[in-house]
């Protein structure tokens, strides 16, 4: 059972959302929250496996509150999923820079949500990768400049040519095919690379690949 936690200042969002998910027979929403504070609160309580967390709320935003659950130790399994008005909201970089896992726009349709919260469950991170790489090209382009960093050092050739794919949004079939060897293989370097790195999921390393030089922003593949 995936477990969820709802995290918007709109009511009437959560009980959508809560009706959508719980109507499912994998998925059980355990809590919500109105704000910030009482998300990390709840977090700390519960325990989801998912967090479908609002970006702008009063008081502690969805972004600040993103930061210090992906901050605590105690809740490296959680996941977090941003929830946005727009597909290019300024604040979004910063949240999966902070620990967010993905992205979805409220307007979503009902499939693609249960999908992101299936998908994000099961380790996936990035949803929607075309709009993710648009929109982090965007932002990794405004945050500061590309600087090398020698983590990267411990990283193999091959390593490094999976983490710039990564970077460009491709899955791990894409990637696959890209280097011509099985999804299974192209998962295990995905894996290792976030194990060297100290990333959490993909969303981490996709960020690192821009801030690194990697992939440069804007570059589509």
């Amino acid at each position: 059972m995936i477990r969820v936690l709802l995290a918007d200042d709109q009511i009437l969002v959560r009980a959508g959302f809560r009706a959508l998910l719980d109507a499912q027979s994998d998925i059980e929403v355990v809590g919500e929250a109105g704000d910030g504070a009482e998300a990390v609160e709840a977090a700390g309580r519960l325990r989801p496996d998912v967090i479908l967390m609002d970006i702008r709320m009063p008081g502690l935003d969805g972004l600040a509150a993103t930061r210090r659950i992906a901050g605590d130790e105690r809740l490296a399994g959680v996941r977090i999923v941003i929830l946005t008005t727009f597909e290019l909201d300024e604040y979004v970089f910063e949240a999966l820079r902070g620990g967010a896992s993905g992205f979805l726009v409220k307007d979503t349709e009902p499939v693609e949500l249960i999908h992101a919260v299936r998908a994000v469950a099961g380790g996936d991170a990035l949803l929607s990768p075309g709009v993710t790489r648009r929109l982090i090209a965007e932002f990794a382009a405004r945050a500061k400049e590309p600087a090398p960093s020698p983590r990267l050092n411990a990283l193999t050739e091959r390593e490094r040519e999976v983490m710039t794919l990564v970077g460009q949004g491709l899955s791990n079939e894409e990637i696959a095919a890209a280097l011509v060897v099985s999804p299974a293989t192209a998962k295990t370097h995905v894996s290792r690379t976030m194990i060297k790195l100290g990333a959490r999921d993909r969303a981490q390393l996709v960020v690192f690949a821009y801030e690194s030089g990697l992939v440069k922003p804007g570059w589509t593949g």
